[in-house]
């Protein structure tokens, strides 16, 4: 009835606050877990935490929360502890109790004073988009780098018959010699 009549698909940003799914601070679960939306873990998780929703999901480990395993997910907001990787195609939060023992992947992180990362911390980006006169200019260095390899094959070719020649006229020179020895002029 009322906006502009376009549907919405369920593509709706993950808020923090509003969980689909509470694990508690009393449970434990042994196993992986793949979810939708949006997770809360302020209980005790082994095994991998993944999402299933590529951009929409996000998962918040609580300052009781504790997974052991690896994490993956696009929107990550801890204040627990993981000991694993932790794989965010978006968005990584780190709140200053938050405690890492791996290594963080991420696009984008926030980092409080006082978190914890005991691992590598490897920025991921998607390919940089390039404007139209950054296009122009790779396409001319790609023009450059084939006709730079054509060049080089080529002198590699005169370069391998020079030699082939060289050795051809060593030969007959020699052949005229062994000759001249052998008629004894």
């Amino acid at each position: 009835m009322f906006g502009n009549g376009k549907k919405n698909k369920g593509r709706v940003r993950a808020k923090a606050g509003a969980a689909d799914t509470l694990i508690t601070r009393d449970t434990k679960i042994t196993g992986d877990i793949q979810f939708k939306g949006v997770l809360y873990i302020d209980g005790h998780i082994v095994g991998n935490v993944k999402a299933d929703e590529l951009e929409m999901s996000l998962l918040t480990i609580g300052k009781h929360g504790v997974i052991e395993g690896q994490v993956e997910v696009p929107h990550v907001v801890i204040l627990g502890k993981v000991n694993g990787d932790v794989h965010a195609s978006e968005h990584v939060e780190l709140e200053s109790s938050a405690h890492i023992e791996g290594d963080v992947y991420y696009k984008l992180i926030e980092m409080a004073m006082g978190s914890e990362v005991n691992g590598k911390m490897v920025h991921r980006d998607d390919k940089p988009k390039l404007l139209n006169h950054q296009k122009e200019a790779a396409a001319d260095k790609s023009v450059t780098d084939k006709s730079a390899s054509e060049s080089n094959q080529h002198a590699a070719k005169s370069s391998i018959n020079d030699k082939t020649s060289d050795r051809n006229s060593g030969d007959k020179s020699s052949d005229k010699a062994s000759d001249k020895t052998a008629t004894g002029v």
